[in-house]
Order: structure tokens, then C-alpha cells, then sequence
């Protein structure tokens, strides 16, 4: 693929309150921020940082990257840098 076109790395940012800080179990699926899905990386933690920014005064808030390109093709080793 050409500069011009990248290989798209699927990438899914959401987030929303957890029960306890030590723990990943939110409070409400119902009212998860599905904050949106990034061609890459670096879009994905643009956004995910953006929305963590919006949420910082409520600590019990947290956004996640899910690279969801993973999850499509597991078989394909895992690269230390994706961006």
C-alpha cells in the first residue's frame, strides 16, 4: 500500500464509569461512551484522549483502545509499535 493510503488498523475507543477503581467492571453498560472507531493508532489516542480529558473531574471514569485489528486476524504476530 502506498503512503497515500495506509493499511487500516481498526481501532475502537469507549468508556464510561466503573464500580470500583481497582477493578474493570462499569457500573452501567447502558450508558457506555462509545466515543468511536480509528483507522489507527494515533487517531484512536487523539480521541481517547480528548474524551479522558472531558472526564477527568469524575475518577471513576476511564477510556479504553481496543485494537480491534487484533481481534480480526489473531493469527498475525503482534508488532511493538502500531501507529
Amino acid at each position: 500500500m502506498s503512503d497515500q493510503n495506509p493499511k487500516q488498523l481498526l481501532h475502537l475507543v469507549f468508556g464510561g464509569e466503573l464500580e470500583e477503581l481497582d477493578d474493570v467492571t462499569f457500573k452501567d453498560l447502558g450508558s457506555l461512551d462509545i466515543v468511536g472507531m480509528y483507522p489507527n493508532y494515533a487517531a484512536a489516542y487523539d480521541a481517547w484522549k480528548g474524551a479522558a480529558q472531558r472526564s477527568v473531574d469524575n475518577a471513576h471514569v476511564r477510556y479504553f483502545i481496543v485494537h480491534l485489528h487484533r481481534l480480526l486476524d489473531p493469527t498475525k504476530p503482534l508488532k511493538a509499535v502500531e501507529a
